[in-house]
């Protein structure tokens, strides 16, 4: 059963945001709440099809949404989705990190590959779509006025908080991605 949002439903209406990892999950709800409240969304995801279904299901409760295909970890992929975003909406205003990597493993069968993985995406991916987005988001940028500024978001957990099972490389990526303020200076 749907709850009705306490927010009004043009809250955000004009403005254009990119999630990352939106195509599934908590991300594809992320953007389809933001779309709901008047938002032009983008979604960005390293898999076509699942990308095509997302954007497919949201234009199908006459949502704005698009998808472009790219992967957080390739600073080619971000800059190419973001420019293609703020050429397709004419500006970014929100930015929400929410791409993840995360299997469960215990620390003897994890692999240095399989730990790396999960910190490229979480943390180096986060930076990175933060690094190339901040052009977009800091005031007086394209498509922004010279006294008004965006937004991100940063989707994490609180796994590096206690111990969980399992789950060393993702504690990891979190405690990095904790320590993270893209904006602080450039609001």
């Amino acid at each position: 059963m749907a709850t009705e949002s306490p927010f009004r439903a043009d809250v955000l209406k004009g403005k254009a945001a990119l999630v990352t990892g939106g195509g599934s999950g908590i991300c594809f709800e992320i953007a389809a709440q933001l779309a709901r409240h008047g938002a032009h969304v983008a979604i960005m995801g390293r898999r076509r099809e699942v990308l095509d279904k997302a954007v497919a299901a949201l234009r199908s409760e006459g949502l704005r949404a698009v998808g472009f295909q790219g992967d957080v970890r390739n600073q080619e992929d971000a800059a190419r989705v973001l420019a293609s975003t703020v050429e397709h909406f004419g500006k970014l205003d929100i930015l929400v990190n929410g791409a993840a990597g995360n299997f469960l493993a215990s620390p003897e069968d994890l692999t240095p590959k399989g730990f790396r993985t999960v910190l490229e995406i979480d943390t180096v991916g986060t930076y990175t779509m933060c690094y190339e987005a901040l052009k977009y988001l800091k005031k007086g940028g394209p498509g922004r006025g010279p006294s008004t500024g965006g937004l991100i978001i940063n989707i994490s957990a609180t796994l590096h908080y206690t111990a969980s099972w399992y789950q060393i490389h993702v504690s990891a990526a979190k405690v990095l991605l904790s320590c993270f303020d893209p904006l602080s200076e450039n609001d």
